[in-house]
């Protein structure tokens, strides 16, 4: 129901034979870029804010350009890059040229590809943080141009630690910040390497050694220890070094393939998958800590870097952010919904015949086949059950088992998007008009005030839509009961690792906890757990815990559910409002590969997690919830 934004997605190709191969193989210059676009526009779901596409060229002439770059804002940036890219490639006939006149002049037609989609969880926007930045040397070997899937818990540590050692960033962020350093240890990299060769090469072959001989692993080294948070870097230099580093915990998501033709790394394994048409088992998952380097020759290796810690590789990922189209995140997905039968049950007095199933379009719909296969079974079991008790009975007539094997779930559409709502037309109570219209409903599907509406969806966060739109559709069907499920848990606390969930004061389940404190007469918790977040600050990251879990300890996960319910249920409501959540438990037994649950437990990953949770329950009690 509510979108979440996401930073960000990745994808790289590095092509390992020369430019003519493909011309003769697959018949244009454009493989490379043709199969970039497919990357990009099939991991569009995770970044809508901008785009930006990069490419090295490791045969351009001198005094012509080498390292090209393109990025735009908005929702179709990924069309509006390519529509700058190809007209190039028409304007000077590339397709007509021969590969030495292509490797040395064509535009966007090299060895490295680089594609960046992004979510802003920084609150930045602007085409100069889209990604692929860039930092320029006349030195091949000292460009690099970088871009990431990310988010750093510890930017004002790492900040303080480039400017001391006499940088000068441009702008003040993560990005620029990482890509600053990583500048910095290539630059120590080129040094160690024209101290090595200089007694024994004169220019230009010594400018060719260093670029030969760069230690990409040994920059990576260097620079990214300091790192505190999720993320997936991907780099490459202008001599024609590539690579990809992941977090050590396994946060942010990353996946490769290699073959004698390409090397390939993106964001979610499918698209790999589909793009190149190969086997699931040969694309293979990014170790934790690892990065997948390709030196200037075209040699690849998967090398350790910051040593695998412990798996925390995000749930939200199954559960939301990547397609569903991956085997593992299908099946996952099922289990989630599969998992919640009994408690929804339960919330319809077992009664199946006068239950509506649904789900609100669309990301829930994997889940939503999970629960219907639940109740089928439990369908199934009650039927069998009755035709054994008919049975012993001596009652079992072809008409008494016609009448059994005829029930069946009422599984309909009930909810459909019906407009894009424009929030600029309207203000206050008027967009909140409007908003209750965004779903129209299937009537005729519900028996008035007899029948319950079940619907599923993957999340419940903010809890605006239910409030302004969902509860109030559904309720224009007269049913006797509405129950909302979704098919994660409470998210209970902000997201430092890429997730745009970052302020306590927008979770549904924070502001229902902090209400029923209020109304219990525990008023004083809310303060209490302001001094000792205070408190918790003023240590090092790595001592802090994260206090706010005392704001819920009080309370039932149903207790926060049923207050959800008075705080989101619209007044004039005529039907019953039940939210039902997947249990922690549940999910991880759902997911069991990806347990990185912290906006549901609270247990974060990271020191830097405790230490910016705590900092935004302070900003959320001082009146300061945009304050970061």
């Amino acid at each position: 129901m509510e979108q979440l934004k996401h930073e960000c997605g990745v994808a790289m190709i590095r092509l390992r034979k020369p430019i003519e191969y493909y011309k003769q193989k697959y018949g244009t210059y454009a493989y490379a870029l043709n199969k970039l676009y497919l990357l990009m526009e099939k991991q569009h779901n995770r970044g809508q804010e901008g785009a930006g596409v990069g490419v090295v060229k490791l045969h351009s002439r001198p005094g012509h350009e080498y390292v090209f770059r393109e990025r735009a804002l908005g929702s179709n940036a990924i069309t509006d890059i390519f529509a700058a890219i190809m007209p190039q490639f028409e304007r000077e006939n590339v397709e007509t040229k021969s590969a030495a006149e292509v490797e040395a002049f064509a535009p966007f037609v090299g060895e490295i590809y680089m594609g960046h989609l992004r979510y802003s969880t920084t609150g930045k926007s602007g085409i100069s943080y889209v990604h692929p930045f860039l930092r320029r040397n006349n030195w091949r070997s000292r460009n690099l141009m970088m871009c990431g899937n990310f988010n750093m818990t510890n930017v004002d540590e790492v900040f303080k630690s480039i400017v001391d050692k006499g940088q000068h960033p441009r702008i003040y962020s993560d990005t620029i910040v990482l890509l600053e350093q990583l500048g910095y240890a290539l630059d120590k990299e080129n040094h160690n390497l024209y101290r090595q060769f200089r007694d024994r090469l004169e220019d230009p072959e010594l400018g060719i050694a260093i670029e030969d001989n760069l230690d990409i692993a040994s920059v990576l080294k260097n620079a990214s220890p300091e790192w505190d948070g999720g993320f997936v870097i991907c780099g490459a230099t202008g001599s024609g070094d590539m690579f990809a580093l992941r977090d050590a915990n396994g946060i942010r998501p990353a996946f490769y393939y290699i073959d004698d033709e390409v090397v390939v790394v993106a964001s979610e394994r499918p698209v790999i998958q589909t793009v190149f048409n190969v086997r699931r088992a040969d694309v293979n998952e990014l170790t934790p800590g690892s990065a997948v380097i390709v030196s200037k020759a075209g040699d690849v290796e998967v090398t350790d870097v910051l040593g695998e810690g412990k798996n925390e590789r995000c749930s939200f990922e199954r559960i939301y952010f990547s397609r569903g189209s991956d085997a593992d995140i299908y099946r996952e997905r099922k289990a989630l919904g599969k998992l919640l039968v009994p408690e929804v049950l339960k919330s319809v007095d077992n009664d199946i015949e006068h239950t509506v199933l649904s789900f609100i379009p669309n990301t829930a719909e994997v889940a939503f086949i999970g629960l219907v296969q639940g109740f089928h079974d439990y369908l199934d079991k009650l039927k069998a059950e009755e035709l054994l008790r008919l049975q012993a009975a001596g009652s079992l007539t072809p008409e008494a088992i016609s009448n059994i094997l005829d029930r069946r779930l009422r599984v309909e559409k009930v909810a459909i998007k019906d407009i894009k709502l424009r929030t600029f037309i309207a203000e206050g109570n008027s967009r909140n008009d409007l908003a209750a219209h965004v779903y129209d409903v299937t009537y005729g599907c519900v028996e008035n005030d007899v029948d319950n509406v079940v619907v599923i969806d993957d999340s419940i966060v903010r809890g605006t839509t239910l409030k302004q739109s969902i509860i109030a559709m559904l309720d224009r069907l007269h049913p006797r009961k509405i129950v909302v499920v979704s098919s994660s848990p409470q998210v209970r606390y902000p997201d430092y690792y890429g997730i745009d969930m970052s302020r306590m004061s927008e979770f549904i389940a924070f502001r229902a906890a902090i209400e029923l404190l209020k109304e219990r007469g525990m008023s004083y918790v809310i303060h209490e757990v302001y001094e000792r977040c205070k408190k918790q600050v003023e240590l090092p990251a790595g001592e802090q815990v994260n206090e706010v879990k005392a704001i819920y300890a009080p309370f039932t996960d149903k207790d926060i559910s049923d207050k959800m319910v008075e705080m989101l249920t619209p007044k004039g409501t005529k039907a019953k409002v039940e939210i039902v959540y997947q249990t922690l438990e549940g999910l991880h037994q759902a997911v069991p590969s990806c347990p990185g649950d912290w906006y549901f437990s609270g247990n974060y990953p990271t020191p830097g997690g405790n230490r910016l949770v705590n900092i935004a329950y302070i900003n959320y009690y001082e009146g300061n919830p945009d304050k970061r």
